[in-house]
């Protein structure tokens, strides 16, 4: 049984109810609605649609709604849910005890107020349905963080669901962190840089002279963000999008956000420790949806597959979640996440920019990389405005990030 309602859902952005007032705002979210629900009871279910809605300004709006949509984005049988059997699980898994610790850290992920009876209930729920992923699938490896993410399906849309989309959510999208070694989570981390330099090479090449690196950004990918946001609002609507995308857009979300704090970075002092703590400390008043549109438009015009070589190791890329992608994809080419966002970004350009190669690389002139960045922005705008249409690692991090 899930635990929040569909009313328990508001807006994640000021954008959605301010400005045109409550009655543009209640037609808006009406039409969405209806637009949804005629994707779901379409033969066959629209799913190119329904990536739209939860890409578009809002994302699927409310749990009652993703109940419906989720297990379609990742196209799971709802009617076929794994059995659920905890007390044998915890006899013989090895990860049992690092599960339990990691669980009853968790308390800041349930609801304030809820009796502690129902949340203790929850967190047993939580605990069996990490145990029961690990068992069915022996080739993965827990990691601290991975919680994070199974509390975020169960208290949507429930225990049984929960285990069949954290299932198959972890052997798609979240593979390569479930891997025995971390070098494939340090090969999509490295996929930060080369984004922000195409945008912003000031502020890439201010990082660079920091030596940061991209540890800061380590937890924010792994959980999807949900161990870093205290609003439970801004993490379902990035699930939302990130469900209905490209495994790889969550290092694209990380890097928007760093762009979007350019002036804090650079007014930093030039050193690790100093731009370490500041990145580290995520805000919980990002504008979210222009965020999640731009991080949308960026994925179009710089595609992994443009960034590979500056993100190294190319041939480590064929190991990746990413690589894989294909076999989960639906038949239709015209429902691809990849798809959708080209078509949306289309979309935004005036048919004559249509031809124009926007993906091209300029990493050769700096004031085109500035043009980039004006152009990324505009789009950015631009998509709020219509009904969108489409490191290195050490154990010693590990306690430090999740505390």
């Amino acid at each position: 049984m899930a635990v929040r309602s569909a009313q328990d859902d508001g807006p994640t952005s000021s954008r959605w109810d301010g400005g045109a007032g409550k009655a543009d705002f209640n037609a808006k979210r009406k039409k969405k609605v209806a637009e949804i629900y005629q994707a779901l009871n379409s033969d066959p279910t629209d799913v190119a649609a329904l990536r739209r809605m939860a890409i578009s300004e809002g994302g699927l709006l409310t749990d009652e709604i993703r109940r419906k949509v989720w297990p379609k984005l990742l196209n799971v049988n709802t009617n076929d849910p794994p059995p659920i059997s905890g007390n044998d699980l915890r006899q013989m898994s090895k990860d049992y005890q690092q599960v339990l610790l990691d669980v009853r850290r968790s308390l800041r992920r349930f609801p304030p107020g809820m009796p502690e009876e129902q949340r203790e209930g929850l967190q047993e729920e939580l605990i069996d349905i990490i145990l029961l992923v690990l068992e069915r699938n022996p080739q993965l490896h827990y990691y601290q963080g991975y919680h994070d993410i199974v509390v975020t399906f169960l208290l949507v849309v429930g225990e049984k669901l929960a285990a069949s989309l954290v299932e198959k959510l972890s052997t798609h999208h979240l593979r390569d962190f479930m891997d025995p070694t971390m070098d494939n989570t340090k090969h999509i981390l490295n996929y930060l840089m080369p984004i922000i330099d195409q945008v912003n090479p000031d502020l890439h090449d201010f990082m660079q002279s920091a030596e940061v690196g991209t540890i800061f950004a380590l937890s924010w990918l792994i959980t999807w963000f949900g161990h870093v946001l205290s609003d439970f609002r801004h993490v379902v609507r990035l699930y939302d999008f990130f469900l209905a995308c490209h495994p790889l857009m969550p290092i694209y979300f990380a890097a928007v956000i760093v762009l979007h704090r350019e002036q804090e970075v650079l007014d930093c002092d030039c050193d690790m420790a100093s731009v370490h703590h500041l990145l580290s400390q995520i805000p919980q008043d990002l504008p979210y949806e222009t965020l999640i549109s731009r991080a949308g438009d960026l994925f179009v015009q710089f595609p992994p597959s443009e960034l590979a070589r500056e993100a190294a190791a190319q041939q480590q890329a064929e190991k990746t979640a990413a690589s894989t992608f294909k076999d989960f994809e639906l038949a239709s080419a015209q429902q691809r996440p990849d798809m959708v966002l080209r078509q949306r970004f289309r979309g935004l350009l005036r048919p004559e920019e249509r031809t124009k190669d926007v993906l091209t690389k300029p990493r050769t002139n700096r004031f085109v990389k500035l043009a980039v960045m004006g152009l990324t922005v505009a789009l950015g705008a631009a998509a709020l405005a219509v009904v969108k249409s489409a490191l290195e690692w050490a154990p010693k991090f590990q306690l430090q990030l999740f505390p």
